[in-house]
């Protein structure tokens, strides 16, 4: 009984923590790789990470509306992996977050994960506590905006 219940938790947090195709276009997973090798890694900002979002502005107060879709769309993308404590789950916990890292690196690399692997030195350093590397999810901009809104209010941005 045991052994099925470990199998079932193990398959569901594997198809939860995977790429999701766009209808009718081809998973391709070495698309981003290509992208990172033809990329110079010398011109990797640790600041605000790699990826579209140069500038994410912040409202001095939560948006309340958006941070209650954030944590509807995290729990089905992220609590698998992630705490919203600092313990570890499979992925680091999310305490804190916000107050260690810009808004910018935050939407880089929960919306663009591979590139910052494979050149941020603390996410490389975290890799190694985890042992798993951090799927893309494939998140609309809107959503994963909305994750970012869910962390400030766990960080207790009011």
């Amino acid at each position: 009984m045991k052994k099925l219940v470990v199998v079932i938790i193990t398959t569901v947090m594997l198809f939860s923590c995977g790429k999701k195709e766009k209808e009718g276009e081809e998973y391709n997973p070495s698309a981003s790789t290509e992208e990172t090798a033809t990329t110079d890694p010398s011109s990797y900002d640790p600041k605000r990470g790699e990826g579209k979002f140069t500038t994410v502005e912040l409202g001095a107060a939560l948006d309340q509306a958006m941070a209650t879709k954030g944590e509807e769309v995290a729990g089905v993308k992220c609590t698998s992996c992630h705490k919203t404590t600092e313990e570890k789950l499979v992925g680091p916990g999310w305490k804190g977050v916000t107050e260690r890292r810009k808004p910018e690196w935050i939407m880089n690399f929960i919306t663009n994960p591979d590139p910052m692997i494979d050149k941020d030195p603390e996410v490389q350093a975290q890799l190694e506590i985890c042992l798993v590397r951090m799927p893309n999810q494939g998140l609309a901009d809107e959503e994963a905006r909305s994750i970012l809104e869910y962390m400030r209010k766990n960080d207790g941005v009011k």
